[in-house]
């Protein structure tokens, strides 16, 4: 299973295995990871799942589609490494995936 880092505004981080067709959101809320809410539980309908995705992984995770971008639009402190953690397949290539957490989700 790919391993993913959350990392907490703190400086917290959580490293978890999350399977392969589920999201990186759904691995946090497995996981009980601080900060990812998930309000709307996984329907891109808020923006409690917010992540920062670190730039080394931003090419590999790609760009966020339009209903993602409206959704953001609804987020503190988007920036170009925004996306919404319940938008990012888990996949082997994502193994060593790093997200942070935006302040306002503490």
């Amino acid at each position: 299973m790919p391993k993913i880092t959350y990392i907490q505004h703190n400086g917290t981080e959580t490293t978890i295995d999350v399977p392969v067709g589920s999201t990186v959101m759904e691995g946090a809320i497995k996981h009980n990871v601080p900060g990812i809410v998930a309000d709307c539980g996984g329907a891109c309908a808020c923006a409690t799942c917010h992540v920062y995705v670190d730039d080394a992984w931003r090419a590999k995770v790609g760009g966020a589609k339009s209903m993602e971008e409206s959704m953001l639009d609804f987020a503190e402190g988007v920036t170009e490494a925004s996306r919404l953690s319940c938008q990012i397949p888990v996949t082997a290539e994502l193994d060593g995936l790093i997200v942070r957490l935006p302040e306002s989700q503490h």
